[in-house]
């Protein structure tokens, strides 16, 4: 599995190929939306909403041999796509190395330029969010 910063590396790089075109950078966020793997339903309740974003977003984390797994989705599809490359760079890590994570990307591909205030204070209530699975998951290793 890639490092954290070597899949931001590799972000920044497809986001470089789009350059700045703010019509290409949205619907290339939409496209990766509509990539993320179906949500089950069971999961789809009021427990994994994320407080804090504009849009509906759900959020889980699981467990698997010591990584943390991700699974999201949105009703709207450019939060779809955010939280798709949130579940992209931090799934299949390890609960230490989601905690310590730089989410350097988001201002190296320039999101504040494509997305608004509301949007961004949703985005960073997704990482918080998926710290805090990270967290409650690591002490469950530690038990």
């Amino acid at each position: 599995m890639a490092t954290i910063n070597a899949i931001q590396e590799s972000i920044i790089e497809d986001f470089g190929m789009l350059d700045g075109d703010m019509e290409m950078t949205i619907g290339y966020i939409m496209e990766l939306g509509a990539k993320l793997p179906d949500f089950p339903e069971e999961y789809r309740n009021d427990d994994n909403i994320v407080k804090g974003c504009q849009s509906k977003v759900w959020l889980f984390a699981k467990l698997e041999d010591g990584k943390v797994e991700y699974v999201a989705d949105s009703n709207t599809a450019i939060t779809k796509g955010l939280v798709s490359l949130l579940t992209t760079i931090l799934s299949g890590q390890t609960p230490d190395d989601i905690l310590n994570a730089d989410l350097f990307f988001k201002e190296r591909i320039g999101m504040n330029r494509f997305i608004g205030t509301q949007r961004s204070n949703g985005f960073g209530a997704m990482i918080k969010q998926m710290q805090l699975y990270a967290l409650a998951l690591k002490s469950k290793i530690e038990a």
